[in-house]
């Protein structure tokens, strides 16, 4: 039994809470960012300055939960608005102007102009100068092009023949031609429709259902897990608590190396099945979902995917998907990261650590690969077997619980999905974290080094091992990419546009007239910068969120009463709804 402690005793001090902790627990309740970013507006005109605070716009809860909160609020908005659309979200591009036109045509004569230059018989030099001047009034005319509003460039740059940057040589072409060990796939003409099928039903009802979809990785080895009806692999029954659940029953035996490399590669694995979806089924399928890490810690998606597609075809397309990396053979290390190659500054490049021998270049590793008929890739990633999809219909209890389950994880971070509590547990992430230090992320990586290759651009700050990007962090568990994915065409809408349509919402149950400052023809210049945290203006952070506490508390207490006016309700107390965390007013609607 534990003591109570004694009033004005240390013990007793401790057990009170802390006054700035509970400050920033308010501050959460209501929805208030706790680290706010805090900008300079200073009017050009009349020299006024003021400070304002903007939200940090964080999306994981570990930083920021109401900016958190916020971030998954609007992408179920998103996700909502797109799924079971019955129209085309985006209209066409709108024809050229007169303007963007004449732009494009004097583009035209300088290209002329510049082709004909290049076979003139002239000086060099003079020819020099004379590019030079072309490309001057070329880019000039380009700039004037995309502030008219194009998209886009009209043409790429042009390349000197004196340029030898790497990412000027020609592209490696590797062969399309399919693996013999998966199935062949029907291929169509890919009509420009987003919309799903209708189906009618006996009663003459109309009906537009859609789809739930999860895509999940490769097994590498047995691991502790519950089945329903069956026991376990290592023969138990295991319960939710178990310490053992998501690990490997057989450690030294689960491929770490095929889960890091897997993990690395699996935003590209993605982008393929929908691609080779697209063309089995003819139409343009429309997703948006979300990559996260299954108990075992590999990575699988849930995806909401507009209209519906036949199981069997869903299946057979994971099947027959697959990502083949074209890298340098890295199968085994040959240098620890505790004696790497060493970096030779006279020579500036990379070298053996005991016989000084230069390694391989990136370019010379490739070209190998070219020479070799029999030459197999680095890696080869495709899809477990275990492929779920349901049907989903529109309004339904089951869609919005559908778009919470595929939301619950994307304000934590792939670590924080699933809890760490065991050794066991804690042991098969070191192991999946330590491979993943080795692995290598991309061309420019410098864990290339561990296996006798120089990464493209190789300089001497690279240090093998301790690359920085997020694959080999702890916290992303090689999922280093966007976790939450949406596919163009899928509400017609960016983030921005959603922040912008709830907006527009609240101020127009406000009664707030945005006109005459939006179609003003003079609008007032201003200039941004970040305050210091020096600034003797800029008041200290607890402050900012008291007032920030209490605007929130006052503006939701005024759309309360205008939501009530607004439905004809007669007036409540609005003390209740002005203290609970709704979001409405922090740019989202529920």
């Amino acid at each position: 039994m534990t003591a109570t402690p004694v009033m004005g005793s240390r013990a007793g001090r401790l057990a009170q809470p802390r006054a700035v902790e509970a400050l920033k627990e308010l501050a959460i309740d209501h929805g208030v960012c706790i680290h706010p970013v805090a900008l300079r507006r200073t009017d050009l005109g009349t020299g006024k300055t003021e400070l304002v605070d903007l939200p940090c716009g964080a999306t994981l809860e570990t930083k920021c939960p109401p900016c958190a909160k916020r971030a998954r609020r609007l992408r179920q908005i998103q996700i909502r608005e797109g799924w079971h659309r019955t129209d085309e979200p985006l209209p066409g591009p709108a024809p050229a102007t007169a303007r963007q036109r004449d732009l494009i045509t004097a583009r035209a004569h300088l290209e002329f102009e510049r082709a004909a230059l290049q076979l003139a018989a002239m000086d060099p030099d003079d020819r020099a100068a004379e590019l030079n001047r072309i490309d001057l009034a070329i880019e000039a005319v380009e700039q004037e092009i995309s502030t008219e509003g194009l998209r886009g460039s009209i043409a790429p740059g042009h390349t000197r023949d004196d340029q030898g940057d790497d990412d000027n040589a020609p592209r490696r072409v590797r062969s399309t031609k399919r693996r013999p060990d998966v199935p062949e796939l029907p291929r169509q003409k890919v009509d420009p429709r987003t919309v799903g099928r209708t189906y009618t039903g006996s009663d003459g009802v109309e009906h537009r259902p859609s789809m739930w979809l999860t895509l999940t990785l490769d097994s590498y080895g047995p691991v502790h897990s519950i089945h329903a009806g069956r026991p376990c692999a290592c023969r138990r029954r295991h319960t939710d608590d178990d310490p053992l659940l998501g690990t490997p029953v057989d450690p030294a035996r689960y491929d770490y190396r095929r889960a890091a490399w897997d993990a690395v590669h699996f935003p590209r694995l993605l982008d393929r099945y929908w691609q080779n979806l697209r063309r089995a089924v003819g139409w343009n399928v429309q997703y948006a979902g979300c990559v996260e890490p299954q108990r075992r810690l590999a990575p699988h998606a849930h995806f909401a995917i507009r209209g519906t597609v036949p199981r069997t075809m869903l299946e057979l397309v994971a099947t027959a998907t697959y990502h083949q990396v074209w890298w340098p053979a890295a199968d085994r290390l040959r240098y620890p990261i505790n004696r790497p190659p060493t970096w030779n500054a006279k020579a500036e490049t990379w070298v053996d650590p005991d016989t000084g021998r230069v390694l391989s270049t990136w370019a010379e590793a490739l070209d190998a690969i070219d020479d070799d008929p029999d030459a197999e890739p680095a890696h080869l990633v495709r899809f477990g077997a275990q492929v779920k999809a349901k049907g989903v219909d529109p309004g339904t209890r089951d869609a919005e619980r559908t778009i919470g389950y595929i939301t619950k994880y994307i304000t934590k971070s792939a670590q924080d999905c699933h809890t760490t509590s065991s050794d066991p547990q804690r042991a098969h992430l070191d192991r999946l974290w330590q491979e993943l230090r080795v692995t290598p992320c991309s061309e420019r990586c410098a864990n290339w080094l561990l296996y006798g290759v120089q990464p493209k651009k190789a300089h001497g700050r690279l240090r093998p091992g301790h690359c920085k990007g997020r694959v080999h962090q702890k916290t992303t568990l090689g999922i280093g990419g966007r976790r939450v994915l949406v596919s163009r065409d899928w509400s017609g809408k960016t983030l921005a546009d959603h922040r912008a349509d709830a907006h527009a919402w609240v101020k127009a149950v406000l009664g707030v007239d945005t006109d005459v400052t939006q179609n003003s023809a003079v609008q007032p210049s201003v200039a941004w910068e970040m305050a210091r945290n020096d600034d003797p203006d800029l008041p200290a952070l607890e402050h900012r969120l008291l007032r920030a506490i209490s605007q929130r508390i006052q503006r939701r207490a005024q759309l309360s009463v205008a939501r009530q006016r607004a439905s004809g309700d007669p007036p409540s107390d609005v003390s209740a709804t002005a203290n609970t965390g709704s979001d409405t007013e922090g740019g989202t609607r529920g």
